[in-house]
């Protein structure tokens, strides 16, 4: 009996494992999963910082009608924290700097006349002045202590600054799996190759491996040819990885050994096929002490729906990664299929005001146009329930770009 996609879906995900963790330089955590919650060491900022280049002083001395006030010394970012010593003067202040005690308020040098007088340097407000203006007060981002990023956070360049701003050099991350992929067919020859009209290079291995770089997991590429022996003894010789990602040998054909092979070398199946076009014979399984098998069909389009609708969603749960919502397009024409199958259908998307994309469909003729993914982001979700998919309706899109 086929399984609906959300059944596959669910088959897969309650398989999902924890890979462990490691203490990698924060440096080089970019697009690593954090497992651990990261806490302000100290306050965000940790002091009163000056945002703008100009004076600083005393409000209250403002307020009571002085609009003169001479300098008596400047205060640069990264100087210790000066005082001023007469309310009735100002201090010059660098953004960046600390707040010099005895002032509450910074005056911005374009809202300022400056001039000597007696040898001495003093400035005249010309605008309007609120109290504390531009000053960053000390905790207002973050107070000592608090949760900075969550774990779960996939680290970008953003988190890498904070991580650099609280001193945390050594960051735990999850663990990457080791990941073999294996693309199975005497048709199949090396990407260097020149084919011969009955032979094509292999380009299923490096689509996948691309995708999978998404999460940082570099994996390893393997061909086998359609031989049950061979491919026997392939998969005894990659018992170690946490992963295999296999494409092709899946369906009913004489030479489709996998499933056959897979099962005598100790795999449990959970399914194979499921209701959807494409990628219906896609099959799924695990060894108890061993990897976790996604056996995808050979025709390209097949194999890197799958890689995105069921194995990136895996991976990124096993890597802990809190996923954002699933993104919905709107579609921008009709489109009819009349199968009982959830449809993937490739489409273009095309933002417009309001933050929605409309998806339209490329030239498409099936899951063997791997041109056609050229001229596509992502593959519209289309439920198996109806026959007639109208412009304007929403549904899920898989992004691939």
């Amino acid at each position: 009996m086929l399984l609906d996609v959300i059944a596959a879906f669910a088959a897969v995900m309650d398989t999902v494992r924890d890979f462990g963790m490691e203490q990698i330089p924060f440096t080089a955590a970019t697009g690593r999963v954090l497992r651990e919650p990261v806490l302000a060491d100290r306050d965000f900022p940790p002091y009163d910082r000056v945002t703008m280049d100009g004076i600083a002083l005393d409000y209250e001395t403002y307020s009571k009608g002085q609009t003169v006030f001479g300098v008596e010394d400047l205060q640069a970012a990264g100087m210790p924290r000066m005082q001023l010593s007469n309310t009735a003067n100002c201090m010059e202040v660098m953004t960046g700097a600390i707040l010099p005690e005895m002032t509450d308020t910074v005056i911005p040098y374009e809202h300022l006349e400056a001039e000597e007088h007696e040898g001495f340097k003093r400035f005249t407000i010309k605008m309007g002045v609120e109290k504390g203006q531009n000053i960053h007060r000390q905790g207002a981002d973050a107070a000592a202590g608090q949760l900075l990023i969550p774990a779960g956070t996939l680290l970008s360049p953003a988190e890498i600054g904070v991580l650099a701003s609280v001193g945390k050099t050594l960051v735990s991350v999850s663990r990457l799996p080791k990941v073999a992929i294996i693309a199975t067919g005497d048709e199949l020859v090396p990407v260097q190759s020149s084919p011969g009209l009955h032979q094509i290079r292999i380009s299923n291995s490096y689509s996948l491996a691309a995708a999978l770089q998404e999460l940082g997991i570099a994996a390893t590429c393997h061909h086998v040819t359609d031989n049950e022996t061979a491919i026997r003894d392939l998969f005894r010789s990659l018992m170690d990885a946490d992963v295999w990602i296999c494409t092709g040998a899946v369906s009913a054909g004489k030479f489709d050994y996998l499933p056959q092979v897979l099962e005598a070398i100790g795999m449990t199946q959970v399914f194979h096929k499921i209701q959807q076009r494409p990628g219906k014979p896609f099959l799924f399984g695990h060894f108890e002490t061993g990897p976790v098998v996604f056996a995808l069909p050979g025709n390209p389009v097949s194999g890197f729906m799958c890689c995105y609708r069921y194995i990136l969603p895996w991976l990124r749960a096993s890597l802990q990664y809190q996923a954002p919502p699933m993104p919905y397009a709107v579609l921008g024409t009709d489109i009819n299929f009349k199968f009982p199958l959830t449809y993937f259908l490739p489409v273009k998307l095309h933002p417009v005001a309001g933050g929605q994309f409309i998806a339209l469909p490329p030239p498409y003729h099936g899951s063997g146009d791997l041109a056609a993914l050229l001229q596509a982001d992502g593959f519209l979700e289309l439920p198996p329930d109806k026959d007639l998919f109208e412009k304007g309706s929403s549904y899920p899109v898989w992004k691939f770009r």
